[in-house]
């Protein structure tokens, strides 16, 4: 009884950890150059029985956002501020939205300003119960807002817009290459407290006479 109780727990250790990291919306990448132009992913997984139905994210000020990847069964709202920028993009979803064990990835392109040094992304996400969960706090708060770090210019960072960033490799590559590391660092710490536990159970096996 009491092995399968540890075996038991390390499974939930190992999954567990890995859902509850993963189930922040994020967006990627988590790195990027000053002065380039990059796509941006915002990952949305829903939390909730109820379905996510809308999706909001303000644009920080060191960038400026310009296109936005049409996303089948959701449409888009943008509000501008000051010399027409983008300060806000608004998805809604035209059916059923994101269900509870869904997620979704809406993508738009923009050029990082040449002095930014971070980019803080305020997400607010809606379910079809109405309830409205702000991702704006701090990176070790409960409900974080998303951060891409900026690090310096490259010789090949500026362009006109149709560089490798914007093409759909590189759309894929800041895919793959952005996850979040926190959700890796705990899957992992989850498996080998897993192995752990399986190894001492097996060592403490006793030998049949």
């Amino acid at each position: 009884m009491k092995k399968s109780f540890v075996l038991m727990f390390a499974l939930l250790l190992t999954f567990g950890f890995a859902s509850l990291a993963s189930a922040h919306v994020t967006v990627q990448p988590k790195e990027a150059p000053a002065g380039s132009y990059q796509v941006f992913t915002v990952r949305v997984p829903s939390e909730k029985d109820s379905s996510t139905t809308q999706v909001k994210v303000a644009i920080p000020d060191g960038v400026n956002v310009s296109r936005f990847e049409p996303k089948p069964d959701w449409t888009y709202d943008v509000e501008k501020g000051a010399d027409d920028k983008i300060v806000s993009v608004t998805w809604k979803a035209t059916g059923n939205g994101l269900g509870g064990t869904e997620f979704g990835e809406f993508r738009m392109q923009g050029k990082v300003a040449d002095d930014a040094k971070e980019l803080v992304w305020k997400a607010y996400q809606t379910y079809s119960d109405g309830e409205v969960v702000e991702w704006t706090g701090a990176p070790d708060a409960d409900k974080p807002a998303s951060i891409t770090a900026v690090t310096a210019a490259t010789g090949d960072a500026h362009g006109d817009g149709h560089g490798a960033a914007a093409s759909p490799s590189a759309a894929g590559a800041d895919h793959s290459e952005g996850r979040d590391t926190l959700t890796l660092t705990l899957a992992i710490a989850g498996l080998a407290a897993g192995v752990l536990a399986l190894i001492v159970v097996l060592v403490r096996k006793p030998k049949r006479g």
